[in-house]
């Protein structure tokens, strides 16, 4: 996504913590982003001396969708927010839930990309060459195919466990944002946290791999976190339902009982479409 070109994004100085500026200050409208598929909306945001850009989705702009009826995106939005956080990698911008111009919705950093990182090609090979990950063949023209592939990048082996984790049901090539200091963030997670396996990802390079051992040490964390009375179970239990919360306690403790990355389980298409 990409915000309207004649504002520029504006970065957050140190002087004020990122999620109290998006929870605290003054929220103004600037723009509609337009290949968002439900509302989202670019906005300035200004607190206590100090501004930034942001993006604003209300919760009364989502459409409806029929494996999703329980609470709203932007709280999904935000639960995504707090499972990064726990995990220690920071792989989701700051986000939180607040009113707006147009209703309660999720309001998040606004994160400017790098252009030139490449996260993901297309190879005329049946093999990807070091350095990268095989996804799956893709349909390119006239009868052709191609290997479509992501880098073998440590921030993006992160990024799928966190996607495990929640239970992404829309990882596209778009919702990756690498950014011009080396870090990576993962965006729009509306659909996330199902009590079903809906997991559906450009990620799949490392499916039944075992996982890093920063990954599991992780995973112990999280699954602490996740218990009676933990820390991040409670910042969850607003904003995903009781059977989502036990899934996802369920999600984590598969993922350390067998050690490896998830494969596609064959009963929901493995990559979203478009994978862009």
């Amino acid at each position: 996504m990409s915000a309207p070109e004649r504002i520029p994004p504006r970065s957050v100085t140190p002087a004020t913590a990122p999620a109290e500026l998006l929870a605290r200050g003054e929220l103004k409208v600037r723009g509609r982003i337009r290949d968002a598929s439900n509302a989202a909306l670019f906005c300035t945001i200004a607190y206590d001396g100090q501004e930034a850009s942001c993006v604003y989705k209300p919760a009364a702009g989502e459409r409806p969708l029929w494996d999703f009826p329980d609470g709203t995106l932007a709280e999904r939005e935000v639960a995504a927010y707090e499972v990064s956080e726990a995990t220690g990698w920071g792989l989701v911008p700051p986000t939180v839930l607040r009113d707006g111009p147009y209703g309660e919705g999720m309001c998040q950093l606004w994160i400017e990309a790098a252009p030139d990182a490449e996260l993901l090609a297309l190879v005329d090979a049946e093999e990807p060459e070091p350095g990268w990950k095989a996804i799956g063949l893709a349909e390119v023209g006239e009868g052709r195919t191609a290997l479509l592939v992501h880098a073998d990048d440590e921030r993006l082996r992160r990024l799928a466990v966190l996607d495990a984790v929640i239970n992404n049901a829309d990882r596209k090539g778009g919702h990756l944002l690498p950014t011009a200091d080396g870090r990576l963030y993962g965006i729009d997670h509306g659909v996330t946290f199902n009590a079903e396996n809906k997991l559906r990802t450009l990620l799949w390079g490392w499916a039944g791999e075992p996982l890093t051992p920063e990954a599991v040490d992780v995973l112990e964390g999280l699954r602490d976190g996740l218990g009676d009375g933990g820390t991040l179970a409670g910042r969850l239990a607003g904003l995903i339902t009781e059977s989502e919360l036990a899934a996802t306690r369920a999600r984590v403790e598969a993922l350390l009982t067998s050690g490896t990355h998830p494969e596609p389980g064959g009963e929901w298409p493995a990559i979203p479409w478009p994978p862009v």
